[in-house]
């Protein structure tokens, strides 16, 4: 039987690019496990911190060793894919696209892999694009009447560019919203540029920081909640998993708590009465399908438990996927092996790839 040539995307040019490969790196070896290796073969293309891209031997290093790599580009020289110069490139048949963060999960490369009328896993265009930017995210929320916190949406331009309006902001943002608030670049992942803020002078460091990283700002009510996760897998007709609850010491799950082993810890399943794990299961896949997701997405909630509430947080289109991340895991617990998780997500694409959009 002939195998299917998979196109592993991994790296990128984001701050995310060192998780991607830790990603990628779990990827590859279920495409390696024995029920996947008379099935796939994989070809690895590595997308550097500059942005260059490279195939054949030295992507095969990254996933061996796990460190990212730097090789310089000569001068004159042009290795991108659309030079031609990837003798592999035309070969692949299904794009896995392991990419977290901007330039990778925000629809970018999604674009480009849909231009070449390939099938990808993952969220197309649209379901990226809203993931990425919590904005929009919100604002899709909303629309399918999905509960949040109470947010209010900031642009750069009203923290650095006129000294008269950023006290105003910083005013409207106390009367509306209190403290202690989170201030969070828009287009970023895995909790880089969160501040929480408990004070006006904690306020005004949150929002000059975060406008370093992007120009869209959202900032956020603060809430006593636990924090809890469930996975979707599927397309037009997603599933939810089993509920998980995600547990740490520190004052919130910053990047440090969520990267520094033994910092945060799970619990799958998730101890919560039946009610509340269903709830938060068919809001899950009311997110997935308010923002047009498809293949696989984590989608995380606030529940407060003095009241019964449960917040939708957000939805993260392609979450960490190693095999001990919180995504794979919570399948899992429902009976899919890693590599079985995988190999459906292959499937997905190529249904979603046949379907008529």
């Amino acid at each position: 039987m002939t195998k299917m040539r998979i196109g592993l995307l991994f790296g990128g040019r984001s701050g995310e690019h060192e998780v991607s490969i830790s990603s990628a790196r779990a990827i590859a070896r279920a495409l390696a496990a024995d029920e996947n290796a008379s099935k796939y073969e994989v070809l690895p293309f590595y997308i550097q911190k500059n942005g260059r891209w490279l195939s054949g031997t030295l992507p095969q290093q990254v996933l061996a060793t796990g460190k990212p790599l730097e090789i310089e580009e000569q001068p004159g020289q042009d290795d991108s894919p659309a030079s031609g110069q990837f003798p592999n490139f035309n070969s692949v048949e299904v794009w896995f696209p392991v990419l977290h963060g901007p330039n990778g999960e925000d629809g970018t490369v999604q674009g480009l892999l849909k231009l070449m009328q390939v099938p990808f896993v993952g969220s197309g265009v649209l379901g990226s694009a809203l993931g990425m930017d919590k904005i929009a995210m919100k604002m899709a929320f909303a629309h399918a009447g999905l509960p949040q916190v109470k947010y209010i949406a900031v642009n750069r331009s009203e923290i650095w560019s006129n000294p008269c309006v950023f006290p105003k902001l910083c005013d409207k943002i106390e009367a509306t919203l209190g403290y202690p608030c989170f201030v969070k670049p828009a287009n970023l992942g895995s909790s880089v540029g969160i501040s929480k803020a408990r004070s006006r002078a904690e306020l005004e460091a949150a929002l000059d920081s975060a406008a370093s990283y992007d120009r869209r700002i959202i900032v956020e009510a603060g809430v006593v909640a636990r924090e809890l996760e469930c996975a979707v897998l599927g397309n037009d007709n997603p599933k939810a998993s089993t509920v998980g609850e995600i547990t740490f010491q520190s004052d919130f799950y910053d990047y440090e708590t969520k990267y520094t082993e033994g910092q945060a810890d799970w619990s799958i399943p998730a101890k919560v009465s039946g009610a509340i794990a269903s709830q938060i299961q068919e809001m899950a896949v009311q997110a997935f399908l308010a923002v047009d997701a498809a293949g696989l997405a984590r989608v995380d909630f606030f529940y407060i438990e003095s009241t019964g509430e449960v917040l939708i947080n957000e939805i993260n289109t392609f979450p960490g996927f190693t095999a001990t991340s919180m995504y794979p895991q919570m399948w899992a617990v429902d009976g899919i092996s890693f590599p079985e998780l995988v190999d459906r997500l292959l499937q997905l694409a190529l249904e979603r790839h046949g379907e008529k959009r």
